[in-house]
């Protein structure tokens, strides 16, 4: 039944129009004088927010720009972008989840660049080998560590997130536990080492409502820096028991048939995901439309 189940798009954060010119990240030459030249945009990058106009992110020239390590995002139409990370937010800073959907394709493409970058920065800066201090290359994009030479990478770490039906044509929502009353969104996990997605879909759902997914089809992704994801969107069948909570990540489990959701979302009884999630596409896609806006 989910064959007919199509996300609406594009998603918040997979939008993207610059080239990330990865070959030139390890040109000294060609990123010197790119810095050099004023035309240069550079998007300062801090605390998890980056500096926003309006629907727009606001850039400073690189002689205008704080100390910082520079990030190389890209080139586009003849203009390269960097990040500068500094440690606190930078003034006018706004999260992702504040702005990312009111972004044009190119700055937000940009800003979920930066930000994941910034992020990884942050967490990995000591040699996981051997513990020594890391050195930022090939324009913020590897750090290496001089004791052993080893170089490290910007980690992603990929999650599954489900919109399972039955044979009802019913949706699941659970309610985490660490969530307000009321809130209810799609099931997802991280994927275990050895597993596939699919499997990872099918073991989240059992863990942690207890019902059982018989089949599972992918249905699309978006990155997802907080700090570090990437969500593997999927819709889900499952035969229509009654959801047993594990009380321990997820404390209310419930279907739901169309009009009750609206319904539901209408009263103010649940509160439905945000615009700038993947869980909210996943269960407008099931619902075929757009749901009540929520505060």
């Amino acid at each position: 039944m989910y064959d007919a189940y199509v996300m609406p798009g594009p998603l918040a954060l997979s939008r993207s129009t610059v080239d990330h010119a990865t070959h030139r990240r390890t040109d000294a030459a060609w990123l010197e004088a790119t810095w050099r030249d004023e035309t240069t945009r550079v998007l300062v990058v801090g605390a998890g927010t980056v500096p926003v106009d309006g629907h727009e992110l606001r850039f400073v020239s690189p002689s205008e720009a704080p100390d910082g390590h520079r990030y190389l995002l890209g080139v586009e139409d003849g203009i390269a972008y960097f990040a500068v990370g500094v440690d606190s937010a930078p003034a006018g800073g706004a999260t992702l989840r504040e702005v990312g959907a009111v972004l044009g394709d190119r700055d937000a493409g940009l800003a979920v660049h930066a930000v994941a970058l910034a992020n990884w920065h942050a967490a990995h800066r000591h040699c996981a080998r051997c513990g020594q201090p890391t050195e930022v290359s090939a324009a913020g994009h590897v750090r290496r560590c001089p004791a052993d030479g080893s170089e490290h990478y910007p980690r992603t770490d990929p999650a599954v997130i489900v919109l399972v039906t039955d044979e009802h044509d019913r949706c699941l929502l659970g309610r985490a536990t660490a969530w307000p009353e009321k809130r209810f969104s799609t099931l997802a996990g991280f994927v275990e080492p050895g597993e596939t997605p699919e499997h990872a879909v099918a073991r989240e759902v059992y863990e942690e409502a207890g019902v059982v997914v018989t089949s599972a089809r992918y249905a699309g992704a978006q990155p997802w820096p907080f700090p570090s994801s990437l969500m593997l969107g999927y819709y889900g069948t499952a035969t229509g028991t009654e959801p047993r909570p594990d009380g321990a990540e997820i404390a209310e489990a419930r279907w739901f048939k169309r009009d009750e959701l609206r319904s539901a979302a209408l009263a103010g009884d649940i509160l439905l995901p945000g615009g700038i999630s993947i869980a909210r596409r996943l269960v407008e896609g099931w619902y075929g439309g757009a749901l009540p806006t929520q505060g």
